[in-house]
């Protein structure tokens, strides 16, 4: 039995006239006619009742139009699914983004996919850091990730999203709380609550080179692995952590948040496999340029000192 059988069949269920419907199908009425016999035979039962005057259904006919509808239908929506597929307007999306992402990025990011290409769904993995993000990637877990560079492993395309400055997240009760902002050396003998050594944390050496620029050495008093126990342990009361601007999106009870005037910046770059050729995120990518999600003026930049070389 073949699609195109199901396609008479129904034709002329629904026209209960052999030459209606033939002249819907653009064919002649003799080989329609023929080809129902074929599959009535094929089936064993009687499909339509035939008089001179009118076509009607059998109980079987019925039972069977019902079937035929479904599966057309079917077929019709899978053929119109992989059309959209291949022209990059639906799918799953997997996403791997840094902790402090999910707070300004990740809601911009996936409100722009919603109204851009609604047809597509966001898999989000978060509080991954740069390594784990690229190891995503590499081994095609991954589709794009939000990352910190710098990025280490090869095969991976990144460009610039963000710069943000890094702010002090202290206790309501803090001592700086009322300070309209602050400098790294008034952070010289406090806790710090950071992310864990062995996890290759890029914020870590932003913080760690904020502080040794002002001459000293943080204290960590505590480790996490996510921007979210971060701030809770500064809600606590426990210390402070030095987080990218983006944590403001997020307000938490217990937390103030202040300009760290002579800190460094932290990039964050959307990264993606520079062999994934997959038309959902070529779509992707032309969204994000076309709304500016990208820093043209860093990226123009870093091309320029590339081409320089180092000095």
């Amino acid at each position: 039995m073949e699609l195109r059988h199901l396609r008479y069949f129904t034709a002329v269920a629904e026209t209960r006239h052999f030459g209606r419907a033939a002249e819907q199908l653009h064919m002649a009425q003799p080989p329609l006619s023929q080809a129902i016999r074929r599959l009535e035979a094929e089936l064993g039962v009687e499909l339509f009742t035939r008089t001179t005057r009118q076509v009607a259904l059998t109980g079987a006919g019925e039972v069977f139009h019902t079937d035929a509808e479904r599966i057309l239908k079917a077929v019709d929506e899978s053929v119109a699914r992989v059309a959209r597929f291949a022209s990059g307007v639906e799918g799953v999306l997997r996403i791997g983004l840094t902790g402090s992402a999910s707070y300004r990025q990740l809601p911009a990011l996936a409100r722009l996919v919603k109204r851009e290409i609604p047809q597509v769904m966001l898999e989000v993995h978060t509080e991954m850091l740069t390594p784990a993000q690229e190891e995503g990637l590499v081994e095609r877990r991954l589709d794009i990730g939000l990352l910190r560079p710098p990025v280490r492993q090869e095969g991976i395309a990144h460009r610039p999203v963000a710069d943000e400055r890094l702010v002090a997240a202290v206790p309501e009760q803090h001592r700086l709380a009322q300070a309209e902002s602050v400098r790294a050396q008034d952070l010289r003998h406090e806790d710090f609550i950071m992310y864990s050594a062995g996890l290759g944390s890029v914020l870590n050496d932003a913080v760690v080179r904020t502080c040794l620029d002002a001459g000293y050495y943080p204290h960590s008093a505590y480790e996490v692995t996510e921007t979210s126990a971060a701030l809770a342990l500064v809600a606590a009361g426990l210390g402070i952590a030095v987080l990218p601007d983006s944590i403001r999106s997020a307000p938490r009870e217990g937390v103030v948040c202040r300009d760290i005037e002579d800190a460094r910046s932290v990039r964050l770059d959307l990264a993606w496999r520079e062999d994934d050729d997959s038309p959902l995120l070529r779509n992707l990518l032309q969204v994000l340029e076309r709304n500016d999600v990208f820093l043209q003026e860093l990226q123009e930049l870093e091309e320029l000192e590339g081409l320089e070389g180092p000095a």
